[in-house]
């Protein structure tokens, strides 16, 4: 079946049990392959010796491809080709099109029609030094741009602030944390690698997770982290479908991996804290069970523990089914930004607000000492089923341990590819966000000023925002007989600013989604800010089927 509507890159698994673990481990590629089924075009000869075979890739990297060519002749080493890279088949960094390039066969058997190709020229080198070169110009002036006219504007904010109060004071709230985030984001920097890496203990809560699962537990054993160091324990939840299947089936590749299922359905934290009882690591290691680990997250999460006083460290999480369409593309900007610009931000302060599920790191005796509370938590007198990650980062920050983020600590996950399962889960997290941002507010004041101050408008001002737009959208075009273009010309300069800095670091053609995310917030999200509130103490409607 052809992988032209490929979701997500899959990189090409390991024909090495647990390769990187071993000592006499030596990668021999370049950079990471990953699985295609798509169609080239192979030119051979000049002139009217020219002739033209078509193949199939097996699977492509920066450096090169694995083809079946049963039709190319043996004695061809140097080929010309052309072929269009579907939309999945790689990262989006890498060009995403039409390729017309040269390159040397390296290896090819006899008896088989597969064929080894090196690109003459790296592709991603390829990229920087075209359509690259003229995208980073264009993030750099857009970013320039569109932070000059926001500050012009909140300026002009401030000089009508008395013609429309309510309005005005907002904006200029917004602007100013908005602002600030991108600025404090800017001292951000990664850790140093340790010289001597603790023992790790990853613990994985699954329920029905059947066609993730594998995936996500081969990654993780595949990590470029000492496998005498390493110890994976996965949970089952009681899933209803083969998830537990699955991960026995993995449990025979890796005979190390530890695998348990539950014998009732307890919830996630539950699942987690049985994990936790079987772990033998200095640092655990909370992944969700559809999230996928680079070779180094776990080398490099484990960096920030060089500081004895960090109690738990946050990675930095990416969008795995960015191509799906146009919603999981809006929230592979969102989630960019929510950790490379929001996290890194607070990371300054050594507080950062959420360790996120899919890749978070506790040392384990501080762990266990909040464990208790963690599991035991009830809110409005109903035992908390959702929120997991803040409630537990609460259970830090009120102690005044640092929680930190680790930008190269990188993982993907799964997003809802459908507006009605992506709108429950949005419901779900404002309900936890609200809920935990109640309790976080009693102690956030103790905190270094900027960081509480910056911790409380981004409670109040989300709260305030559907006032905001029915007054700037509704009511003063309709009473005041006014104009709301500028606060959506507003709208749309922060939107820029988020798109151009998803641009300057990713090198994407998907940064304009970051404009589309803020008017589907201001027009849909927004709504749901109310309801969330006045249901804060329900633990139904979750994401998950």
């Amino acid at each position: 079946m052809k992988r032209e509507t490929q979701k997500y890159p899959e990189p090409v698994p390991e024909r090495r049990l647990r390769s990187r673990s071993r000592e006499n481990y030596s990668d021999r590629r370049r950079s990471q392959r990953f699985l295609a089924d798509f169609p080239i075009r192979i030119f051979v000869g000049e002139g009217k010796n020219a002739r033209e075979y078509s193949a199939t890739v097996h699977d492509i990297s920066s450096g090169g491809l694995l083809i079946e060519a049963p039709d190319v002749p043996p004695d061809e080493k140097r080929l010309k080709m052309k072929f269009r890279i579907p939309e999945g088949a790689m990262p989006e960094e890498f060009i995403q099109g039409v390729v017309a390039t040269n390159a040397q066969v390296r290896h090819r058997d006899d008896d088989s029609p597969l064929i080894g190709l090196a690109f003459e020229q790296d592709l991603a080198d390829r990229y920087k030094r075209s359509s690259w070169s003229y995208l980073r110009c264009l993030a750099a002036v857009m970013l320039i741009v569109s932070a000059s006219a926001v500050l012009l504007i909140k300026y002009e904010n401030y000089y009508y602030f008395w013609f429309d109060v309510p309005v005005f004071l907002y904006s200029l709230l917004v602007g100013s944390y908005l602002l600030s985030r991108f600025l404090f984001a800017a001292f951000y920097s990664d850790a140093k690698p340790l010289s001597e890496l603790p023992a790790l203990s990853v613990v994985v809560p699954v329920r029905n997770e059947e066609e993730q699962i594998e995936r996500t537990l081969r990654q993780l054993m595949e990590s470029d982290y000492p496998r005498e160091r390493l110890q994976v324990i996965a949970v089952d939840d009681c899933s209803t479908d083969d998830t537990l299947m699955k991960m026995k089936a993995a449990q025979k590749i890796y005979p190390e991996l530890v695998v348990l299922g539950l014998d009732k359905n307890a919830g996630k934290r539950h699942a987690l804290a049985t994990g936790v009882a079987l772990a033998t690591g200095e640092i655990v290691v909370f992944i969700d069970s559809d999230s996928f680990v680079e070779p180094s997250a776990l080398r490099n999460l484990v960096n920030r523990f060089s500081d004895q006083a960090v109690a738990a460290v946050t990675g930095h999480c990416d969008v795995e089914n960015i191509w799906s369409n146009r919603l999981t593309r809006m929230q592979a900007v969102r989630y960019f930004i929510a950790f490379r610009v929001m996290k890194a931000a607070e990371s300054v302060f050594n507080s950062v607000t959420c360790l996120s599920g899919p890749i978070s790191a506790y040392r384990a005796e501080v762990l266990q000492t909040i464990l208790p509370e963690w599991l035991n938590q009830r809110f409005l007198g109903a035992a908390a089923t959702f929120g997991d990650d803040r409630s537990l980062t609460n259970s830090l920050l009120r102690r005044n341990y640092k929680v930190v983020y680790e930008s190269k600590a990188r993982v993907t996950t799964m997003v809802p590819e459908k507006h009605g399962e992506f709108l429950k889960q949005q419901m779900r997290w404002k309900r936890s966000w609200f809920r935990e941002s109640l309790i976080a507010s009693t102690f956030m004041w103790r905190k270094e000023p900027l960081m509480a101050l910056s911790f409380y408008l981004g409670f109040i001002l989300p709260l305030m925002g559907p006032a905001i737009v029915v007054r700037a959208l509704i009511y003063i075009p309709l009473v005041q007989r006014t104009s709301p273009l500028m606060y959506i010309i507003g709208i749309t300069l922060m939107s820029a600013l988020m798109s151009s800095t998803y641009l300057l670091y990713r090198r994407s053609r998907l940064w304009f989604y970051g404009t589309v995310f803020c008017f589907y917030y201001m027009f849909i999200l927004v709504w749901q800010t109310p309801w969330a509130v006045l249901t804060c103490w329900r633990n139904a409607w979750v994401t998950r089927k």
